[in-house]
């Protein structure tokens, strides 16, 4: 099964720099609705494309922000959660982090980290399953890109983030202005303008913060 995983990546997307991280090449496809309905999905905007094909906003942005401040993660062990492509995780793992696992819930997106993790040059621990439900197991710095996308995902990932936050890791989330951020949570670290495929955003470029969980209350109102 893995092995036809990694197949399937390899026939469906090209290895190619990634526009807001050059210095980071992804298996990435070049058409995405062709691709949702080879993998049985339905393109609609709560169930988006596979992520592992393609660089999406928010896990560039969080990649920029590790790649320019390789202090964060350096010697430090990292989660990256939800990593699709894999793009922050190979950031982190570039940016000098003692190890490296990037967890995943489709199998696709496993066999697409581990062999972007090997076009850089780096290794990443790709892992299948869901972890949102138990703790980091002992990450020092977690990060996850894009993964405010819908109500019930938020919901157990802010759950998720706070648990490993209070537990001493430092949590950074990148984000395109998603409905479900619980922005009185974070605190904003770095914005930047990304470049984006027309076909998943609807525009060319989207606005991307960089936020920071704060493990305390929520910030009150005014």
């Amino acid at each position: 099964m893995s092995e036809l995983n990694s197949t399937f990546v390899r026939l469906h997307a090209r290895l190619t720099p990634v526009p807001f991280v050059p210095e980071v090449r992804l298996h990435q496809a070049d058409e995405p609705i062709g691709l949702w309905e080879l993998t049985e999905g339905e393109f609609r905007s709560d169930q988006p494309p596979p992520f592992w094909a393609f660089a999406w906003a928010g896990g560039q942005a969080l990649a920029r922000y590790v790649t320019d401040h390789p202090e964060l993660v350096a010697g430090r062990r990292v989660l990256d959660l939800a990593s699709g492509s894999g793009l922050v995780a190979i950031a982190a793992a570039r940016a000098g982090a003692t190890a490296v696992r990037a967890v995943e819930v489709d199998e696709l997106a496993v066999a697409a980290v581990a062999l972007n993790a090997e076009a850089n040059g780096v290794r990443v621990d790709a892992e299948f399953g869901d972890i949102l439900d138990g703790d980091a197991a002992g990450a020092e710095v977690v990060l996850a890109g894009d993964v405010f996308y819908s109500e019930e995902m938020a919901r157990r990932m802010l759950r998720f983030l706070l648990r490993a936050a209070r537990a001493g890791a430092r949590v950074l989330v990148g984000d395109p202005g998603r409905a479900f951020l619980p922005r009185d949570r974070f605190d904003e670290l770095a914005a930047y303008d990304v470049p984006v495929p027309p076909a998943l955003e609807s525009v060319p470029v989207k606005r991307t913060t960089v936020w920071e969980l704060r493990p305390g209350r929520p910030k009150a109102d005014g």
